[in-house]
């Protein structure tokens, strides 16, 4: 009875050994990218502070109202960035750690899954950081009142960049969503399809929750996550089960 306990320990031990290798690779990684990052901080903020910037009038400039934000911009940024850098390395180690539990199936498809999510979260936060912000910053220069100078916190400048970077970044991961719901057995394309109108308006939601209360980065969200919808369908028709597809 001892020796059965003990020999069923043993995956459990090797298991948590090799997690506990997987999640020291992943942060030594991420140390790497961070390291490397943190003598360009500055720099780096300068290139996210080039929308807003753009945009102001001539003379304007971001201002910091706290004595240590300086500093800690900029090092917040440098760590964002070098999680964005090593999230291929991070993502790498989470899949080595599963795929020797997962079917040749499920490996056939996980791998294009994961590739296809960083390939639309990084296209997520370049839509938001070329098209968009420049967008939202030119609207918000516009409706300032005449004698009002628009000077923004170098803190809550990154924050809401960052925000907006995240929101982008994720919603762009919707047919990602809709591949997984698919395979899951959750929805069918036809479901998908039938439900196209409540997706719409679903969007428009998220989009005015989660973009500043302008119209402007409201469509900029919603129009591409609608095209995004009509290609998770057309994903969903190729990676779901034959029972689940219309006759």
């Amino acid at each position: 009875m001892t020796v059965e306990h003990h020999d069923s320990e043993r995956p459990l031990i090797a298991h948590l050994l090799e997690l506990r290798t997987r999640l020291l690779r992943g942060v030594a990684g991420l140390g790497v990218a961070l390291a490397c990052l943190l003598p360009f901080a500055n720099t780096l903020y300068g290139y996210l502070a080039q929308p807003l910037l753009a945009k102001l009038p001539k003379g304007g400039q971001l201002i910091a109202t706290q004595v240590a934000s300086p500093f800690f911009a900029p090092m917040k940024l440098a760590f964002f960035a070098a999680l964005v850098v090593a999230m291929p390395w991070l993502l790498y180690q989470a899949w080595a750690f599963v795929a020797p539990g997962l079917y040749r199936r499920e490996k056939r498809l996980a791998l294009p899954l994961l590739s296809s999510a960083l390939l639309l979260f990084y296209a997520g936060c370049a839509f938001a950081y070329f098209l968009v912000l420049p967008m939202v910053f030119g609207f918000m220069a516009r409706v300032t009142p005449d004698g009002v100078a628009m000077m923004t916190d170098i803190s809550a400048y990154l924050d809401f960049v960052l925000v907006m970077f995240l929101a982008f970044g994720l919603s762009f991961e919707l047919p990602v969503a809709l591949v997984i719901l698919s395979l899951l057995g959750w929805v069918t394309p036809a479901q998908l399809r039938e439900g196209r109108g409540y997706a719409v308006v679903g969007i428009f939601i998220v989009a005015a929750v989660l973009t500043p209360p302008d119209v402007v980065s409201q469509l900029m969200l919603a129009i591409p996550m609608c095209l995004l919808y009509e290609a998770g369908i057309l994903a969903a028709r190729l990676v779901a089960p034959r029972e689940s597809q219309p006759a």
